[in-house]
Parts: C-alpha cells; structure tokens; sequence
C-alpha cells in the first residue's frame, strides 16, 4: 500500500467538500481527464464517478465507486481503469492546528498492477499521489480562482 500525505490549511470540512464534489476530480485527480456523469447521491457507498482517463481520441472510460465514507473523515474508493485494472484509495482527514493533514492510501487490487511488489507499486504511484494531493490542496484553498 502506497501513503503519501499533505498538510491543507483549511478544515476538514472544507476539504471534505471538494472530495463530496465528484464533478471537480478532474480537475485534482492525476491522470483523470473528464467526468462524464457522477450519481446524485455521491459519496455515499455504491454511487459512482463515470470518467475518462487519458487524451482523446485514446481515452479509457470507467468508473470510481464509493467503498466507505465517513462525512468529514473518510472517503474510500475502488477505482476501474479497464483494461488496466482497479485500485482502492483511501482519504482520510484529520484536524491539526492549521488545518487538516490529508492521508491517501491506495493499492492495485485488481490487473497488472496488483502482480507488483509493493515496493514497485509505491515507484508509480507516490509521484502521481503527491501531485494529485497538490491539486486538491489548490482546489480547496483558491477554488475556481485558480
């Protein structure tokens, strides 16, 4: 399992906001291109992002699925990339005193990936998480100003 974490100065609730915005993943998520639908009670478990990854006309279209959630704490997801296979991710939130510290856990469970070692998984997967960590930092601190 991959971790990587990052200090937002803004409160859970504020962070939480942007994770419960499934239209905005686009615009933080590393590697996800468009949204092309997000199910009207997301996140609560079992609804859905419908997106696309990578640059048209070789896009990929797939889905994210709400695992868990803890509204203000913790969002867990399984999210498909065919034929690649599927990762779970986990956000999870904690109150510091400037604001909150933003853990993201995820794992291959499914595909090429998941035959990795840990070791090799955390290669590619740290870089992209430390950016996609950045770019929801940037989205809960400057918003659409941005």
């Amino acid at each position: 399992m991959t971790t990587t974490d990052l200090e937002i100065p803004r409160p859970p609730d504020q962070v939480f906001g942007v994770l419960a915005d499934g239209w905005s993943y686009a615009g933080w998520v590393v590697g996800a291109t468009h949204i092309r639908d997000v199910d009207h009670f997301w996140p609560e478990v079992g609804t859905r992002i419908h997106h696309s990854v990578g640059a048209w006309p070789l896009q990929i279209e797939d889905e994210t699925v709400v695992q868990a959630v803890d509204h203000g704490k913790s969002l867990e997801l399984h999210a498909k990339l065919w034929p690649v296979g599927a990762a779970r991710i986990r956000f999870d939130l904690a109150p510091t005193a400037t604001g909150t510290r933003v853990t993201m856990t995820e794992k291959a469970v499914s595909g090429p990936g998941s035959l990795m070692p840990e070791a090799m998984q955390k290669v590619f997967l740290l870089p992209r998480n430390r950016e996609t960590l950045k770019r929801l930092a940037d989205l809960v601190v400057h918003g659409d100003q941005g």
